[in-house]
């Protein structure tokens, strides 16, 4: 950078001084003190080596090369506040990339989205999936969706939703073998898993809380993800555990019906992450508060829904 270049404080306090014609307003209207202004003109003086302000007249003048500059200084501001504007308005717009999983987007998110539509028409949502970790160094994303403990170094992450673990199985399947009497009833049921230990960890912790632990869990199909196992439940092919945001609250309308009134917390929780400093960029902010909104009655609802499970009364 050129040297005879000034800081923007030296600028703002030729600018002010200038248009008010008084070291004493222009301070006032910058909150600082009549000598911190002083100080920022003396030193624009000794970086041009030109005097800006005549300093015996009354009231204050520019010098000629004083009022050769101030026009200089005072589009500059209004050029930049234009521009800063400009983008403002460009940022508020466009569109928003977010990063999620598959399951969470399928099941919750999408199906919310024609209301973030209406409320907030300039911005359209672009919805990647993905298993991994967004990594905004590299990825062309703006916010992530994730499932995690909330630690994520280096971002600005705000909790969503808690969810609750619980089988379900298809009405058509409960046809065909019955509704099964008890927990331990379900070894006759093929019980659908993922490949990995995610699916098995979480039988074993329900079955636990159904006072069956010793039942065997290693009988039925598996699949890559929780989606594929809840499509196979749909589809009847066997019993799934479920997250409270894979049904939504749909059970019926999906076909399915929930067995036993045993649940357990999710390990896990959503969370919305983006760069630190981004949460308060415009589009990022509409998104973020129509989203907390939206999982709050989500989450209001799960609680309830819950709550209502451990009063029903006893089968008979």
């Amino acid at each position: 950078m050129p040297d005879h270049l000034p800081p923007l404080a030296a600028l703002r306090a030729l600018e002010a001084a200038a248009r008010h014609g008084s070291f004493t307003r222009a301070a006032a209207e910058l909150n600082v003190t009549q000598s911190a202004i002083s100080h920022q003109i003396r030193h624009l003086e000794a970086l041009w080596g030109l005097e800006l302000f005549a300093r015996d007249a009354r009231p204050l003048a520019l010098t000629k090369s004083g009022a050769a500059l101030v026009p200089v200084a005072r589009d500059f501001f209004a050029r930049l506040s234009a521009t800063l504007e400009n983008l403002r308005i460009e940022d508020a717009r466009g569109a928003l990339k977010i990063s999620t999983l598959e399951s969470f987007a399928l099941t919750w998110l999408v199906p919310r989205l024609s209301d973030f539509r209406e409320r907030h028409d300039g911005i359209d949502v672009w919805i990647s999936t993905m298993d991994q970790f967004v990594d905004f160094a590299v990825d062309d994303v703006d916010l992530g969706i994730r499932l995690g403990h909330g630690v994520y170094p280096g971002l600005h992450s705000t909790l969503l939703l808690r969810e609750y673990v619980f089988p379900v199985c298809s009405v058509q399947l409960v046809k065909r073998l019955g509704m099964p009497a008890n927990p331990a009833d379900l070894v006759r049921f093929p019980l659908l898993l993922r490949h990995d230990e995610v699916m098995s960890s979480n039988w074993d912790t329900w079955l636990a809380a159904a006072g069956v632990p010793g039942l065997p869990i290693d009988h039925g199909p598996r699949f890559p993800n929780s989606n594929m196992a809840l499509q196979a439940a749909i589809a009847g092919q066997g019993v799934a555990l479920v997250r409270s945001a894979h049904v939504d609250g749909s059970l019926e309308a999906a076909g399915l019906v929930r067995l036993f009134d045993v649940h357990f917390p999710a390990d896990a929780a959503y969370y919305l992450v983006c760069p630190e400093g981004a949460q308060s960029r415009p589009r990022i902010a509409a998104f973020r508060d129509w989203i907390q909104a939206e999982a709050a009655r989500s989450q209001q609802r799960y609680d309830q829904e819950m709550a209502s499970a451990e009063h029903l009364p006893p089968d008979n």
